[in-house]
């Protein structure tokens, strides 16, 4: 996993800070005490460059500090075979290559100085939206997004512990939301031929009634086992507008003797 680099102050920002290395030499600021991201931001990117490795444009719902949006941007502009670096944008693609959607005005202030960070400001933009208001995506953007991407809270309330820090309480329990709303999103901002990649608890039924109630195809499932001799924790969907359903293998992060697994699929992402 990606360590935990530098202790910075930013002056926007009330709480310390860390600057830590997310995918190849790119890096994210995080709250040193706050949400961090996960195992399930890194499975949730991978399907999507998996399955999508270059959206026209893509939608991070829910997007946090940015993690699912910049590795998934990073497949495409900054790994080491993108010997051109950012001269790889097609200049007939629309910019903003993504749009990212965060509620959270902690994260969102996060992921700016990310942005800036790495020269991206000018083809990603974010919007600090609860993305179930209609503000958040203007009727003009309904139906262009070719790949969306979310990895909502999971615990309801009554269901787990409420953090008292209240950006990790928001990512982890379902204060704005469930799935129903981010898969409902989606579909909005879904292209005919777009794609949604989400990850959730793997033994929830809600993820899989949720894309087929919303008139979604469920084309990949993959679960994680973060330790093969135990039972899957989260799983990982792929979905769109028809096609056929063709679960891939399952993602195992660690052996039974700890060894870590998940340079399986890093070299062709991370």
């Amino acid at each position: 996993m990606p360590r935990r680099d530098v202790h910075i102050h930013l002056p926007d920002i009330d709480e310390p800070v860390t600057l830590d290395r997310i995918a190849g030499d790119w890096h994210i600021h995080q709250l040193a005490r706050g949400h961090r991201f996960s195992t399930d931001d890194m499975v949730t990117a991978w399907l999507a460059v998996e399955h999508h490795p270059s959206p026209r444009r893509h939608l991070d719902l829910g997007t946090g500090v940015g993690s699912v949006g910049t590795m998934v941007l990073w497949h495409r502009l900054g790994r080491p075979d993108a010997a051109e670096g950012r001269s790889r944008v097609d200049p007939e693609l629309p910019l903003p290559l993504m749009v990212g959607i965060e509620a959270q005005e902690v994260s969102h202030r996060l992921n700016r100085h990310t942005l800036r960070r790495a020269d991206l400001e000018d083809v990603v933009e974010l919007r600090h939206f609860d993305f179930r208001n209609p503000a958040a995506l203007p009727p003009s953007e309904h139906h262009t997004y070719d790949l969306v991407t979310g990895s909502p809270p999971y615990f309801p309330l009554g269901k787990g512990v409420v953090s008292p820090h209240p950006q990790r309480a928001a990512c982890r329990m379902e204060l704005r939301g469930d799935v129903f709303d981010y898969c409902r999103a989606a579909v909005q901002a879904l292209s005919r031929d777009g794609l949604l990649c989400i990850c959730h608890a793997a033994n929830d039924p809600r993820p899989e009634a949720a894309l087929l109630e919303m008139g979604l195809t469920i084309r990949d499932r993959r679960d994680i086992y973060f330790r093969r001799n135990r039972a899957p924790t989260i799983a990982i969907w792929a979905a769109g507008f028809g096609g056929t359903r063709n679960d891939g293998p399952p993602v195992v992060v660690r052996e039974a003797d700890h060894d870590h697994l998940l340079d399986v699929f890093q070299p062709h992402m991370f």
